[in-house]
């Protein structure tokens, strides 16, 4: 197969840069013709893989992280093009959703190579609309809240890796953080809502595996929709450790709901999909069913 090779060598504090060349010897000696395109930005990664896309690859490999897959679905997103994944990132919750190992790429690379050539596996994507701005689109989540505010802080610091640092992050802001007023509608049902979050996820978690919502699926076709009530601080802190299990599902001050369609607006907060920055709201959230193809 012609390949592209998408590298963030910076993911997982360099552990990108260590999987890279096995990664590439691995899928050379299995015959495949490689295009290693090296991570300089997003921006300028993503106008290299659109470039690459017009020589008609059979699959693009993402060796990253979460961001490294973003910019590539927004990349492949209804091309039929389909993408594999060699998780090296902090979160890595795109690739924890899909099953895939993620703390050996020899494993992951082990996962893939069967998969090369065969049909690929259909994956919904959620896509974000807002007027004046190009569609965004996610595997995961999109957070607006103190998620979304987390998740900025946290992106700002190298280490520590995976959970803890997004869990002391949410240490860091927790002490200034007030509830939000929300506009939000949800398949057509308008309400005005004050909460600690609202995040719109087609995938099971978030921020290295909060399990938001562990009844998501990759295929489902329907989005997610999470909404937390003002909290006081002690409260919250109880609350926190019970999403990476997935235990806060049924809480009183927890709203789960399942939507084709939502539309989000938000005062002072910028919203992260898939752990990236994407702007101010409001927005309209819709899921695709089959957006994007999955070699896995």
């Amino acid at each position: 197969m012609k390949l592209v090779v998408a590298l963030n060598p910076v993911a997982g504090s360099g552990a990108g840069a260590r999987a890279a060349p096995d990664i590439v010897r691995g899928l050379e000696s299995a015959g495949h013709t490689l295009d290693v395109v090296g991570l300089q930005g997003p921006e300028q990664l993503r106008t290299e893989l659109e470039s690459a896309l017009t020589r008609h690859p059979d699959g693009l490999v993402a060796v990253g992280g979460d961001g490294l897959v973003s910019v590539a679905i927004n990349v492949l997103a209804g091309t039929g093009v389909p993408l594999g994944i060699i998780p090296v990132g902090t979160g890595n919750d795109i690739a924890r959703s899909l099953g895939l190992p993620l703390r050996s790429p020899p494993a992951a690379l082990a996962v893939l190579l069967p998969s090369l050539g065969r049909e690929a596996r259909r994956m919904d994507l959620g896509r974000i609309t807002a007027a004046g701005r190009q569609d965004i689109w996610f595997a995961a989540a999109c957070s607006a809240g103190l998620d979304a505010v987390v998740n900025a802080r946290a992106n700002r610091w190298a280490r520590p890796r995976g959970r803890a640092r997004y869990v002391l992050a949410l240490l860091r802001e927790l002490p200034f953080f007030r509830p939000l007023d929300y506009r939000l509608s949800i398949d057509g049902e308008e309400a005005d809502v004050s909460a600690m979050l609202v995040c719109v996820s087609n995938l099971r978690s978030i921020g290295g595996g909060m399990l938001i919502t562990p009844e998501a699926r990759t295929d489902d076709g329907r989005l997610h929709v999470l909404v937390v009530d003002p909290l006081s601080r002690l409260r919250l802190l109880a609350l926190f450790p019970l999403l990476f299990s997935g235990r806060h599902v049924g809480l009183r001050e927890v709203h789960l709901r399942r939507a084709s369609s939502v539309e989000l607006g938000v005062p002072g907060i910028e919203l992260y999909a898939d752990g990236e920055p994407v702007g101010t709201g409001p927005v309209r959230i819709d899921v695709v069913p089959g957006a994007l193809n999955i070699l896995a």
